[in-house]
């Protein structure tokens, strides 16, 4: 069995990929510091050679986007970026108010197994890899994520608003009027119903329902219709409600399926669990020794890339453009660094090659979903997808390029968050506010059951360097 990585070395720029480099380009120094303010516009006299020192002191604490070939940011560069002054000028952006500053989180839906009309969802949930595989071992033992954790993580990423279980019953039930073919507990997929009713307190709302494309899981259902549900139980207190689903999710006929959406002006958002069982990680192509903070290790991203040390200097660019520069470039992270001490911590909790038991298991599937609520439910305060640096904010591809995005906002996220909820939490400045902020998350990093997990055990170490760095007179 070969060593473990080290990470010894972190790619901190936009990787250049062997055969061609990449038509995505993060935007300059000085353009990254004025989107984060509200002018757009920031007075600077450093010199090219004292912006990019600046420059490359910040990429150690907020790295550029991790662009790896078929990456979202390859197939799409030239979405346009959004400052912090064109957020606060967007017109479907919904402020936060006194009366409205609550998020709900749903809980997934209940299954009656007493019921032989909705009991068979309950396989629905379970991926087609484990069948037959014993519950007792191997990833089959993990548990999906708990609604009150996930309010525990909202919580602390939104700081301080409330955020609180919606108080309904959340349910599936047999739409009306359609049974199934079948009375048997557990149905072929082709004996299952076409639609199934998603009850939230007294209404119900018509789910459709259809075969996995890629046979991951027996049957999906549409996003759309429960972002419908969603709509109609929005508490009139609510900021934002965010449904939390286990089964898998589609948004449209063309779409193999999707782990999240959110419709931000109307302030509902959904989460899927289902793609993110640590079951599915060899089929997504996910390498578990390089999530996020340890897919900036340079090793990595050059051989995802198709760097190797027998490459030539020239390469071509996607516009026909040749390249001298081989491999990829940036500074790298020096010692004490809060993206060098999140992935040395992140390294020393990870049992590579797999986790260590059932409460691992549950902790690598809860971080992946909390940290895509927590990007949904930017999408409420009317976030977009984010370029300027790596972010949770970032748009993805697919889950492999997902789990290698980081669980922080950025530093123009970050300035929009933080506007957002100082117009309803006016106590500090703003940074006092970003480090309570970041105290608070480092607190729900350092709880026992999350302490060990790859993604919160780095979160942590960045958190604390970054507060270090927000305390000193001259932060990065």
């Amino acid at each position: 069995m070969p060593p473990a990585c080290a990470h010894k070395h972190l790619e901190l720029q936009v990787p250049e990929q062997a055969d061609f480099l990449p038509y995505f380009k993060q935007p300059p120094h000085a353009k990254r510091i004025a989107a984060a303010t509200p002018s757009g516009r920031v007075n600077t006299k450093l010199d090219q050679g004292a912006q990019e020192e600046e420059s490359s002191k910040l990429a150690s604490t907020f790295p550029a986007p991790l662009v790896l070939p078929d990456d979202l940011l390859d197939f799409d560069p030239d979405d346009p970026p959004q400052s912090l002054r064109s957020w606060i000028a967007e017109k479907m952006r919904n402020p936060l108010t006194a009366r409205r500053k609550t998020i709900y989180v749903a809980q997934p839906p209940d299954i009656d197994m007493s019921d032989s009309d909705v009991c068979f969802m309950e396989n629905w949930i379970s991926p087609s890899v484990l069948s037959g595989v014993s519950q007792s071992n191997h990833e089959g033992s993990a548990r999906p994520p708990k609604a009150e954790d996930v309010c525990d993580y909202l919580r602390a990423f939104y700081h301080p608003l409330p955020v609180r279980l919606l108080p309904q019953k959340v349910a599936f039930v047999p739409w009306k009027g359609e049974k199934r073919q079948s009375k048997s507990k557990r149905a072929a997929p082709t004996e299952s119903p076409a639609h199934i009713g998603l009850q939230v307190g007294d209404g119900i709302t018509r789910i459709r329902a259809r075969p996995c494309p890629d046979e991951a899981f027996p049957r999906q259902l549409n996003l759309n219709d429960i972002l419908d549900a969603a709509m109609a139980a929005l508490p009139t207190d609510a900021y934002a409600l965010i449904m939390l689903i286990n089964h898998d999710t589609y948004e449209d006929e063309e779409d193999d399926f999707c782990c999240g959406r959110a419709y931000g002006s109307s302030r509902i958002a959904m989460v899927s669990s289902a793609r993110y069982h640590p079951a599915l990680d060899a089929a997504a192509k996910v390498d578990r020794a390089h999530m996020w903070p340890a897919s900036h290790c340079k090793s990595y991203v050059e051989k995802q890339c198709g760097w190797k040390k027998t490459d030539k200097t020239t390469r071509k660019r996607k516009s026909g453009a040749v390249s001298k520069n081989a491999g990829p470039t940036g500074a790298d992270a020096g010692p004490g660094t809060p993206i060098r001490v999140a992935v040395d911590a992140a390294l020393a909790a990870f049992k590579a090659p797999a986790p260590r038991g059932k409460i691992d298991l549950d902790g690598l599937w809860f971080s992946r979903v909390a940290r895509t609520a927590s990007h949904e439910l930017g999408h409420c305060f009317c976030l977009g997808h984010c370029p300027y640096y790596a972010c949770v904010m970032q748009g993805t591809a697919c889950v492999a390029e997902d789990l290698r995005q980081p669980p922080y906002l950025c530093p123009v996220c970050l300035a929009k968050v933080t506007k957002a909820v100082r117009d309803v939490h006016k106590d500090g400045d703003e940074k006092q506010y970003q480090i309570d902020r970041y105290a608070a998350l480092a607190d729900f990093c350092s709880i026992e059951k999350w302490a060990e997990v790859g993604m919160f055990a780095g979160y942590r170490a960045w958190l604390e360097k970054r507060i270090e760095q927000l305390s000193d007179s001259n932060p990065a």
